[in-house]
């Protein structure tokens, strides 16, 4: 999905026009943008988790030569799913009970002794 799908979807959600929603998305995400460039972690309830981490200087090869190269250090954004997205994208599954020993299962283990 593409921010004009997300516009377009919460338009339809919300009954807000396409200005008004296309507004709305933005300020969300110019808001999640400032607060990760201020090193805050952002939490959505439902959603999950941003942060940033630091990634250090480290020392990496030229794939085509083999010569190594300086990696400079840098930031990255991580998301941390909440629990609501986890249980959405893998639904609980229906446990059964454990089976039950039939006569000829008994008897191999029996005969295994």
């Amino acid at each position: 999905m593409n921010q004009s799908e997300l516009i377009e979807k919460v338009a339809q959600a919300t009954q807000l026009n396409q200005a008004a929603a296309g507004q709305a998305v933005k300020a969300v995400v110019n808001a999640i943008l400032d607060a990760l460039v201020a090193g805050d972690a952002v939490r959505i309830s439902g959603l999950g988790v941003f942060n940033v981490a630091a990634r250090p200087a480290r020392e990496g090869r030229n794939p085509q030569t083999g010569e190594a190269i300086q990696i400079t250090a840098s930031k990255a954004v991580r998301f941390h799913a909440g629990k609501a997205v986890k249980d959405a994208l893998n639904p609980p599954t229906r446990k059964r009970a454990p089976r039950k020993k039939t006569n000829c299962q008994q008897s191999a283990s029996n005969l295994a002794k």
